[in-house]
Order: structure tokens, then sequence, then C-alpha cells
């Protein structure tokens, strides 16, 4: 009998990278979970403006899933008036009905962010995001009141939340933080900062917690999108 097909996950990038960037920095990632789930990485639809550590001659510019500011975020930050949100749940959106079906998502920084907000929108039965899981690392919960009411109720989606102890970027209590919006979230804590870990204790989370997708032996594809 054939083996099970892997996963098909949507993975979404941190601000200020691409996907083209996403893709370079999860190789070990992508090896741990070879035969098990496939990575499609996907670009956000926001240039963000050049910084002085980007190539001014590069051909992969910076970008960013929404601002707290002009042209600036910041995870901590309560914007009063943040920008760019919808235009990025609708790329997802497309994103998945044009290179789907996807099983589930995998986000980085700002993208687990996102990612946590589309499984907020797919737990209310939003059609336009039909996956099952995702898996959120260094994610954290958006403090503009705008985006307030996609954690006024528990999340039933499965996730796992995989927080970095010592990361500089998106400390760990935010991370904690966001799966305390999720009903019944995995975590995965590892000693490390603000990266995405593939080493073996963490490839075996991952594993594990994907398991609980993977489509049995000879089970058909999943429906393509806007089937039943």
């Amino acid at each position: 009998m054939a083996e099970a097909r892997p996963l098909r996950v949507l993975a979404l990038h941190g601000y200020r990278q691409s996907a083209r960037r996403l893709r370079q920095r999860t190789g070990a990632l992508r090896k741990a979970l070879r035969g098990r789930a496939e990575l499609l990485a996907v670009d956000a639809p926001h240039p963000v403006p050049a910084g002085a550590e980007d190539d001014p001659d590069g051909d992969d510019p910076p970008r960013g899933w929404w601002f707290s500011g002009p042209g600036t975020f910041e995870a901590g930050e309560a914007a009063a008036a943040p920008v760019g949100l919808e235009e990025s749940l609708s790329a997802v959106a497309a994103a998945l009905a044009e290179h789907g079906p996807f099983d589930g998502l995998l986000g980085f920084s700002q993208g687990a962010a996102l990612a946590a907000m589309v499984c907020a929108l797919r737990a209310r039965g939003d059609p336009r995001f039909p996956v099952a899981f995702a898996v959120l690392v260094a994610g954290f919960a958006s403090r503009a009141p705008a985006h307030g009411h996609f954690y006024r109720e528990p999340i039933a989606l499965p996730t796992l939340h995989v927080v970095g102890d010592t990361d500089a970027v998106i400390a760990a209590p935010l991370s904690r933080e966001l799966a305390q919006c999720f009903v019944e979230p995995v975590l995965l804590a590892h000693p490390g900062g603000h990266f995405i870990p593939a080493a073996a204790a963490q490839k075996k989370a991952y594993l594990e917690f994907l398991e609980r997708f993977r489509p049995a032996q000879g089970q058909a594809e999943p429906p393509a999108v806007g089937e039943a």
C-alpha cells in the first residue's frame, strides 16, 4: 500500500523578510520534515522601507504583513491605526485558493501572529481559510485595539507554539500569551532565540504534532476550496 502523502503547509515569513528568505532559513526544518510535510512560502503584500541592513541592490525587498505606523512595525505597540492587515488576509486566502489545497499553516514572528488571526477566522467558519492546524514560531497577539476581536473567544483550532526562551525580538512571555488564546495549545520551548529551531528535540515535537493530521494510507486528497 502506498505511503500517506506529505502534508502541505503554507508558510508565512516574519516582518522585514520574504518568501525566499524564509526558504533559506528553514532548510534544516524542511529536511527534518521530509516525507511528512512540504512547506510553500509566500510573500507578504507590503514592501517595507529599506533599512541599513538591507541590500540596496537586492532583488528581494523585505516585506511585511501589516504596519503599526507609517512604514513601521513594533510587535508590542498598541497601534491606534494599524494598516495593511486586510490586504494580507486576502493574500493568504488567495494563496490557499491558487496553490492549494493546504492542510495547515506555519508562521514565523509577524507571520505567526497573522497565522493566529487566520486560525481565529477559520474557527469562526470563514470559508476562505480551509486549514486544519498551525505551527506558530515566535508568535504574539497584536496589541492593536482594532485587532482585539481575533482574541475575544478561545480559538478552537489545533496549534503548536514554538517559544524561544532567549528570544530578544519576540520575548517568550508574548508567545506564551498567544498560546493562551487557543483551546488546548501545544507548547514547545527551546533554549534559543529568534529563529525556527530544528534540532532533534524539536524535530520529534514537530513530527508528533503533525502526525495527528496526516491522512491514512490510501485516503483521498483533501477537497479543493469550494468543494464539499
